[in-house]
């Protein structure tokens, strides 16, 4: 990768390997993947209803259906009546869903200080530096 500019694909391939790392070092409350995706959703932006998250996570309405019945039957999701429309349901998530939210985040966070301690102080700095950046990145591309 060239040390003045990155192409989408040099930052592909570099992201691909730190999600890599992410999912499987976070073990926490026994989730899969898209489970966490969806707990963190709903964390971040508040209820939502099933069709919508099934369409964020790419899966079929009868799947997030199957998932939100599994995770509110271990306590991480709650149903809620929605105040707009009293026919529909929204899902939120719950203490225990953020609590494994946290824990999962805790378990990355550990093994990302553990993994920054064997780099040199450059590239800590490099990293550090690069952080506000990537969340304009990520920013640019939710808001497009």
């Amino acid at each position: 990768m060239s040390t003045t500019s990155a192409s989408g694909r040099d930052l592909s391939l570099a992201l691909e390997k730190v999600v890599r790392l992410v999912r499987e070092v976070s073990t926490a409350g026994d989730v899969s993947p898209t489970a966490a995706t969806v707990l963190a959703g709903l964390a971040r932006t508040g209820p939502q209803r099933v069709t919508d998250l099934a369409r964020v996570a790419g899966v079929s309405q009868p799947a997030m259906t199957q998932l939100v019945n599994r995770l509110t039957q271990q306590g991480m999701l709650a149903r809620v009546a929605d105040d707009a429309d009293r026919r529909a349901v929204l899902v939120e998530v719950t203490d225990a869903g953020r609590e494994v939210l946290e824990t999962r985040r805790g378990q990355r966070a550990g093994v990302l200080d553990a993994a920054l301690a064997r780099v040199s102080a450059e590239d800590r700095v490099a990293i550090a530096a690069a952080l506000p950046a990537l969340d304009r990145l990520v920013d640019a591309v939710l808001d497009s």
